[in-house]
């Protein structure tokens, strides 16, 4: 992304100077990405960690402000420029701010004090701390499932896991003895916008991954902790974990911690089912390392995971979505062989079908720049209404259920069986060796 500057930003609420500035920095009018902060707390805060900062922006009707404030930030390589619309003014120079400008500033006005005050920081220069090794210990597979929105994603997260849970017996990848019980199952809202706690009529939705999140920051709680931050779901058959009650919490989240919750919940279930949206952009695309902590739930999610259902409609723009997607998820180094693409409401004619399973594999390969590399071929399910079933709790009809968790268990039985998916790559599914999926039953694993 080259040079650009790095802004922080700190003023009372509703300031129209602060709006203003954060409007040109996300129209690229000015050259900088700008890191709004409440308070001069935060401030400090952030100017204590490893990424550099241009230049702080303060207003002085700031509480707070004073000279140790602008002492800490040029200490930290950052020029302080004060944003004075008082009547008493005060000479904010002798304090070691570099510029003062009036709460009507321009465009103009703002760009030449930095070019002139404050130094440019390369994208490069600031580097997200690796993700901590995993926990010792086996782990089970996570699966996630995403896609565009209202291609039904949710509610195909909801029957793989009911699917999984009512297998009978060991699932392929598991060494353990074989056991006459199912295996334990847990469903993890992972989405920024959670619907999860909507369609299981969830009548609490404390405790959820916010909770789980923070108990993760200073602590590793014991499995039975982290159980009890799940909801069972008798009827289906596996354990809900609720997400986030607001879009916005997501400023809340911590990256580390969430390593650890994924970590914890791979220990605790026999496998985890995890619903995340498909925006995965990050700095590296757009320059905002804000956007990247935004896209965390759907970034470190997909990248752990061992396999990635990735959920698209059969009409031309649902086919154009999901290639879109898969394109996105491979960009965003996610192996070809771990991506199932997975065509809802498909037709019911064959032909149709092989004309959707011909279209999305070799769109996917064109559009990623890997022609003579072949994804997994789509796996069709048909069009069933859930609401029913959602409405009244009770377990999603149809064979629905069962060909998700016998497709999955099949690819799975195939990729992480022969090496931990913690220490190599999955092994590679063999070209048409599951075929087209052009019946309602999948291929015994």
């Amino acid at each position: 992304m080259g040079e650009r500057f790095v802004l922080l930003g700190v003023a009372p609420v509703r300031a129209d100077w602060f709006r203003r500035v954060a409007g040109w920095a996300a129209s690229a009018a000015l050259p900088a990405e700008f890191v709004r902060c409440v308070s001069v707390t935060e401030l400090a805060a952030r100017l204590a960690g490893d990424r550099p900062f241009s230049a702080a922006l303060i207003d002085t009707a700031t509480s707070g402000l004073d000279g140790d404030v602008i002492r800490g930030a040029v200490e930290a390589g950052c020029a302080v420029v004060i944003v004075d619309g008082s009547e008493a003014r005060r000479d904010w120079h002798q304090l070691g701010a570099a510029a003062v400008l009036p709460p009507d500033l321009s465009r103009e006005q703002l760009l030449e004090v930095l070019r002139t005050r404050a130094t440019q920081v390369p994208a490069a220069s600031f580097r997200l701390p690796d993700p901590p090794p995993p926990t010792a210990g086996p782990r089970a597979p996570l699966i996630a499932v995403t896609g565009p929105g209202g291609t039904g994603v949710s509610v195909l997260t909801i029957a793989l896991a009911q699917g999984l849970a009512s297998v009978t017996g060991r699932l392929p990848w598991d060494d353990r003895p074989p056991t006459e019980h199912h295996p334990s199952v847990v469903l993890a809202d992972l989405c920024r916008v959670a619907d999860q706690a909507l369609l299981h009529d969830a009548r609490h939705l404390i405790p959820g991954v916010q909770e789980l999140i923070e108990a993760h920051r200073t602590a590793r709680p014991e499995l039975a902790a982290v159980r009890a931050q799940t909801f069972e779901v008798p009827a289906r058959g596996y354990r809900l974990l609720l997400g986030l009650r607001r879009p916005r919490h997501w400023v809340g989240l911590r990256r580390q911690a969430l390593h650890a919750v994924l970590d914890a919940l791979q220990q605790l279930a026999d496998v985890v089912v995890a619903d995340v949206e498909a925006d995965v952009e990050g700095e590296a695309e757009t320059g905002s390392l804000d956007v990247e902590d935004r896209n965390l739930f759907a970034r470190t999610t997909l990248t752990r995971a061992d396999l990635a259902l990735v959920v698209g409609g059969p009409s031309l723009a649902g086919t154009a979505a999901l290639v879109r997607v898969l394109t996105d998820l491979v960009d965003l180094g996610i192996a070809p062989e771990r991506l199932l693409p997975v065509v809802n409401r498909s037709p019911r004619s064959p032909r149709r079908r092989a004309e959707v399973t011909g279209a999305v594999v070799e769109l996917a390969a064109a559009s990623t720049g890997r022609p003579g590399e072949r994804f997994l071929p789509p796996l069709h399910v048909p069009e069933r209404d859930p609401d029913p079933a959602l409405r009244d709790g009770v377990a999603l009809p149809g064979p629905i259920p069962r060909i998700l968790a016998q497709t999955v268990a099949a690819v799975l039985g195939r990729t992480v069986a022969a090496v931990p998916p913690t220490t190599a790559e999955p092994d590679p599914v063999v070209p048409g060796s599951l075929a087209t999926f052009t019946s309602q039953e999948p291929p015994s694993p």
